[in-house]
């Protein structure tokens, strides 16, 4: 995928981990799902863990309990009165998740994940059945990336490209000079990796005149992070690579 940005280029939502509904299915209900509401961002490459509360509180042992994203995709279930109960089952070895089920005397339970890609993003449902009695909370999980900057290059005198590597949702793009202004760019790239990861790059073309520094700029406003690198312009086309700013 290689496509070119303008301004008014639209940036992905902020990044966040939601808990957001849960519902019944049973008409005598006897218990309902509880998670506390809270917003976080999840790095992809890291780790996250979210959990589901019986309430009022109750013993789970004696009920089916899991998790899904789908109906027909089942991350997790254990059937009612399982002999085995205690501990921690992993799905898989490449984006491994763990079932914690340590608290289903208290009646609770939480998923973890590890290694978190792009495509784990979605709908995660927690559930507990206790006879003809369902009920089930509802997740939404987003992602986003840490950013990875690349060296500054000089191309033909006063074409400056930036690279930046490993981003998600899309960053902001700006050139700025020594005073913060805005420097309009030449051009801006973005490809997808098989990750679904994003390559971000783009160039300015400078004019011979140009002095001092020249700074690219990433910013993404899921996790208000920012990278910078830049270049100092002394005259007669000679440039001086400024130190990255990890801010």
């Amino acid at each position: 995928l290689l496509g070119n940005l303008d301004s008014t280029s639209v940036v992905h939502s902020a990044a966040a981990f939601r808990l957001n509904a849960w519902r019944s299915t049973s008409s005598t209900e006897q218990f309902t799902v509880r998670s506390s509401a809270s917003h976080r961002v999840v790095m992809v490459g890291a780790q996250t863990e979210f959990s589901c509360q019986l309430w009022p509180p109750q013993n789970a042992r004696h009920m089916e309990v899991g998790w899904f994203r789908n109906q027909s995709s089942p991350l997790v279930y254990l059937p009612a009165n399982e002999e085995e109960r205690s501990g921690e089952s992993t799905q898989n070895s490449a984006n491994p998740t763990l079932f914690l089920k340590d608290s289903l005397e208290e009646g609770k339970i939480s998923l973890r994940i590890y290694n978190i890609s792009i495509f784990d993003g979605g709908l995660y449902h927690c559930f507990f059945r206790d006879g003809d009695t369902y009920e089930e909370a509802t997740l939404l999980k987003s992602n986003a990336s840490y950013n990875l900057l690349s060296t500054v290059k000089i191309k033909f005198g006063l074409l400056v490209e930036c690279d930046s590597g490993g981003w998600f949702p899309q960053a902001e793009m700006t050139w700025r000079d020594s005073s913060g202004n805005t420097i309009p760019h030449s051009s801006k790239y973005y490809s997808q990796d098989g990750t679904g990861l994003l390559h971000l790059k783009m160039s300015v073309l400078l004019k011979n005149s140009t002095h001092g520094p020249v700074t690219c700029c990433f910013y993404n406003p899921a996790t208000g992070q920012e990278k910078r690198a830049g270049i100092v312009i002394s005259g007669e086309n000679k440039c001086f690579l400024k130190p990255v700013a990890k801010l």
